[in-house]
């Protein structure tokens, strides 16, 4: 199989953090197949799990664009065409706001019925999930050496919070009930951006003028690397040098730019990634401050572990504890970089498995 990395998954009852399930089990099943799959703006990853002596074992996996095919359904008979294995429950954890058994992603065309795939693929049960509560769940499976630490902050019991920018920006919280977890959606990313000095409110009138609406998404993504690029380079006058509009005109933009200022090749190039990083940390402490997350911020998603090297964890720190009054409180909340970009994809392999319980 493409991608193919094999993947075991520890019983529940030995994982680092202790999630709820709406099937109320705390265990694994004794056994069963299950489908999980992580819909993102950009890939779509599949893989199919075994459980087998109270662990998931991933037994096939394939990664595609998700363009590649013109539904999911398409994308699922591609990956399963053998049907050597019948489906006990799949669990999808898609980009988009959840309604009940359907999802329409934000960043890619397809709409997602549950029941009608339940139907079309012969699979005794599907669930719809976030992206982020998938990566949330899959948050109970990682080790230490799956996460950067910016800030070690206090050990507290609390509610958490993920942000993950990527193709788009994710974020969900993580309530505690003082035993488990309760991870739930939310659509964060898309509330006002809040311009903090005037350089910030120059760029929102620049986004301003472009897409009328300006969230946190526009700054603190894939696109919000471009459109910062693109601010910058006008507000400050500099001319595009030659190799950089060239590159700039292939699929990924954005990786140009945050390579350009891993290298220092490009000034504006650097500028833009000070500024996402900064936007990054007042978003979060933002996030952080809403769901009053003592216990962690775990910052997810497809860029931040590929820019570590850019990542001034003083700078960020700073960013993040300013927040006038309340700067004493967003001092004690540690805060992780989350590095396994398997995490959401583990979260809806647990989520599917306790969906057998049903």
């Amino acid at each position: 199989m493409k991608n193919f990395k094999e993947i075991s998954l520890p019983d529940l009852s030995h994982t680092t953090l202790s999630m709820a399930y709406p099937s109320g089990q705390k265990t694994l099943p004794e056994s069963g197949i299950v489908l999980a799959a992580d819909v993102g703006g950009t890939k779509t990853e599949l893989a199919l799990f075994q459980i087998k002596k109270k662990k998931l074992v991933a037994i096939k996996s394939e990664r595609y664009a998700t363009t590649d095919h013109n539904s999911f359904v398409k994308a699922i008979q591609h990956f399963h065409e053998d049907k050597t294995s019948v489906i006990d429950c799949a669990c999808l954890g898609v980009a988009g706001p959840v309604d009940g058994d359907k999802v329409r992603g934000v960043n890619f065309a397809w709409e997602i019925d549950a029941k009608k795939l339940e139907a079309d693929l012969e699979i005794k049960k599907v669930l719809l999930i976030n992206d982020l509560q998938a990566n949330a769940y899959g948050l109970s499976a990682l080790k230490a050496s799956d996460f950067e630490t910016i800030s070690k902050g206090e050990k507290s019991e609390g509610n958490a919070v993920v942000i993950s920018p990527g193709t788009g920006l994710g974020e969900a919280g993580m309530y505690w009930d003082g035993a488990y977890y309760h991870p739930y959606a939310t659509e964060g990313g898309h509330s006002n951006f809040a311009p903090g000095n005037e350089l910030d409110l120059e760029l929102w009138k620049f986004l301003h003028h472009k897409f009328n609406h300006v969230s946190w998404e526009r700054v603190i993504s894939g696109q919000g690397i471009n459109n910062i690029y693109d601010f910058l380079r006008n507000y400050r006058g500099e001319k595009e040098p030659g190799w950089l509009t060239e590159q700039l005109k292939g699929d990924s933009p954005s990786k140009v730019i945050s390579s350009a200022a891993i290298e220092k090749k490009d000034s504006v190039c650097v500028e833009t990634m000070q500024l996402f990083l900064k936007y990054l940390a007042v978003e979060s402490s933002q996030l952080a401050l809403k769901a009053k997350a003592t216990s962690a911020i775990y910052i997810g998603g497809g860029i931040p572990p590929k820019i570590l090297s850019l990542i001034d964890k003083k700078e960020f720190y700073k960013n993040f504890i300013n927040v006038g009054r309340m700067e004493h409180l967003l001092k004690t909340i540690p805060i992780k970089v989350v590095l396994n970009d398997k995490t959401a994809l583990m979260g809806a392999a647990y989520y599917a498995a306790m969906g057998i319980l049903k």
